[in-house]
């Protein structure tokens, strides 16, 4: 872990993400105080999306009428534009 004053991180932005990029978390401060941390993403995997599926399924039976709304109002959430795309 990294300590940089939010100066240099402000400074140094690229250098900040690629290190996250990398798996390094960084501790922006300010003051001599912990202000932030900047660190990787998490991934998600096949694991989580096959437990938030099964707990789909859980809730709702495919007899259920709601069933059709919820699959349809879900594939639109993935085709909705990434809001923090260049």
């Amino acid at each position: 872990m990294r300590l940089m004053t939010a100066s240099e991180a402000s400074r140094n932005f690229a250098s900040v993400l690629d290190r996250a990029e990398h798996g390094e978390t960084i501790v922006i401060t300010r003051g001599g105080r912990r202000l932030a941390l900047i660190g990787p993403a998490p991934v998600a995997n096949g694991g989580d999306f096959s437990d938030a599926l099964t707990a789909f399924r859980a809730r709702h039976p495919e007899d259920d009428p709601a069933y059709e709304d919820d699959v349809l109002g879900s594939r639109e959430l993935l085709t909705q534009d990434d809001p923090w795309s260049d």
